[in-house]
């Protein structure tokens, strides 16, 4: 029987990932089970290292870990003949979610800018100030609703 294929080791130093992180993958579903040699060593086939790489990849694009499992899930399924949302769809919906975030940013350094131009240097006397850019101007304001 032969033994070729890429011990745990290899495959994690070429992906750049620890083998904590490998077999964590690989309990997740992420990565199918290797076979196992003679001596009982894991055996990765060549393409566990692709594997590894689109998944650091993917998350560096901001995709978690559960979405990355239903990306790979999806493309098994779409070379079979499945109609799952692919990569298109799912990059888009991403690229939404970032942008939404980015969108959060810019107002955050805005009211940041704002503060530290008007000289916001005490939250309770800022909070107290008609001048203060901060949004907790309003909630310090004395509420005119009535409490239930």
């Amino acid at each position: 029987m032969s033994e070729t294929g890429l011990r745990s080791g290899q495959v994690a130093a070429a992906a750049g990932v620890n083998p904590q992180t490998l077999r964590y993958y690989e309990r997740r579903g992420l990565l199918p089970e290797p076979r196992r040699s003679l001596g009982g060593h894991r055996l990765y086939p060549d393409d566990a290292v692709t594997i590894l790489r689109v998944i650091k990849a993917a998350q560096r694009l901001g995709f978690t870990l559960d979405e990355v499992e239903d990306l790979l899930e999806a493309g098994r399924h779409r070379h079979h003949g499945g109609s799952d949302v692919g990569l298109l769809a799912r990059a888009a919906e991403k690229l939404a979610e970032v942008e939404a975030k980015i969108a959060d940013l810019n107002a955050i350094r805005t009211t940041l800018t704002e503060a530290i131009a008007a000289g916001c240097d005490d939250l309770i006397t800022c909070a107290a100030s008609d001048c203060c850019p901060l949004p907790f101007v309003e909630l310090a304001l004395p509420s005119t609703r009535t409490n239930a």
